[in-house]
């Protein structure tokens, strides 16, 4: 009964060690900081918040979150940040999106190891230790991908025309066509897990434009019923991507994205 006992305490200590060990990684450029669950939970400016109909869940949910703007600062208002998930998602969020304080407000929800949430649906695993949470998300149209879940690193970067040159449309495209509207959205959105000419930080799904672009073997009917719901073309369970819904990407992003697209399937550059 005694070996028991302690095989029962060692395999409760294994379940429970990684959220009590998780650490969320922050570097702004000016020196990287790390924090501790307990840490994060500890600090005064902690809150409960609710999120109504949240993303990942899919229901309402309660959780203990920290305003994200107090970690970031240092963070200059025209950088982008880098959200890193254990998973291999990685999305990349606007500053002056993170530090407003009125409207949609960014929230680091902390799992506490006492109340763990819920595991996922469709067996993809577990929110915590780290997630990004918004309150009122509707006033700034966030998307599905600027909640990143099972976070472990929030990092700022230099802009996305400077990183990854062979995604951006070129000098002679007007700063107000389609084309350049299509290429906002399409960072917002599609970049966040799919490369495009071999560039991008993240690959959980195909390159977009090497060796074929989508647009080039899919009408424009299917694959807008595609980007809507992706199981009404080709139905698999296991299936990874998410539809985006016209709260996500409305219609007219949703064209422009298209027509980034068939820009780009012009402009080839092999990696």
């Amino acid at each position: 009964m005694r070996i028991r006992s302690q095989w029962l305490g060692l395999l409760l200590f294994c379940v429970t060690w990684p959220v009590f060990a998780a650490r969320l990684n922050v570097d702004l450029g000016h020196g990287a900081r790390s924090y501790t669950t307990a840490e994060l939970l500890a600090r005064p400016d902690v809150r409960t918040v609710t999120i109504p109909a949240d993303i990942a869940f899919k229901r309402s949910m309660r959780y203990r979150a920290l305003p994200l703007r107090v970690l970031l600062t240092d963070l200059e208002p025209t950088t982008h940040v880098q959200f890193v998930g254990a998973d291999g998602f990685a999305t990349e969020i606007d500053g002056r999106l993170l530090l407003k304080t009125g409207g949609a407000q960014a929230w680091l929800a902390i799992e506490d190891p006492s109340q763990p949430w819920p595991a996922l649906e469709r067996g993809e695993g577990h929110a915590g230790p780290f997630y990004l949470v918004w309150t009122d998300p509707s006033s700034s149209h966030i998307g599905s991908e600027q909640w990143p879940y099972q976070v472990e690193a929030i990092r700022a970067l230099r802009a996305v025309d400077n990183r990854f040159p062979s995604i951006v449309p070129d000098a002679t495209v007007p700063a107000d066509s389609d084309i350049r509207h299509g290429f906002a959205a399409f960072q917002r959105t599609c970049f966040a897990c799919h490369t495009l000419n071999g560039q991008g930080d993240v690959k959980l799904g195909p390159d977009l434009n090497i060796p074929h672009n989508p647009t080039e073997y899919l009408r424009d009917d299917l694959l807008r019923a595609f980007i809507r719901d992706p199981q009404t073309l080709r139905h698999w369970p296991q299936a990874k991507m998410h539809g985006l819904d016209k709260n996500t990407l409305p219609d007219a992003d949703l064209d422009a994205v298209l027509a980034y697209l068939r820009y780009m399937e012009k402009h080839k550059m092999t990696p």
